[in-house]
């Protein structure tokens, strides 16, 4: 009998509404930027929900070191004043 052979992924068109959504990319990676800074908050506004959680690797495509990084620059700029704990 012969090896099963392995499926290939093909891009399908219509692969979101299939609910295979393509792999988000870091925006720290391909920016090229090293540390996060927690003074820049227009960045930081981007892996804040409009309830002030902070959204997951899932959502944001951070890759687990950047999103560590942005989980306590996220801490800092809250402490520091600069982002809201919460919006109401």
């Amino acid at each position: 009998m012969p090896a099963p052979q392995a499926r290939r992924r093909v891009d399908h068109p219509k692969a979101a509404a299939l609910g295979r959504a393509r792999q988000r990319s870091c925006f720290y990676c391909n920016e090229e930027i090293e540390d996060v800074d927690y003074k820049v908050d227009a960045i930081l506004a981007r892996f804040v929900s409009d309830k002030g959680e902070i959204r997951s690797r899932h959502i944001t495509g951070a890759c687990r070191r950047h999103q560590r990084q942005v989980t306590v620059a996220v801490k800092r700029a809250r402490e520091m004043a600069l982002l809201p704990y919460v919006v109401r």
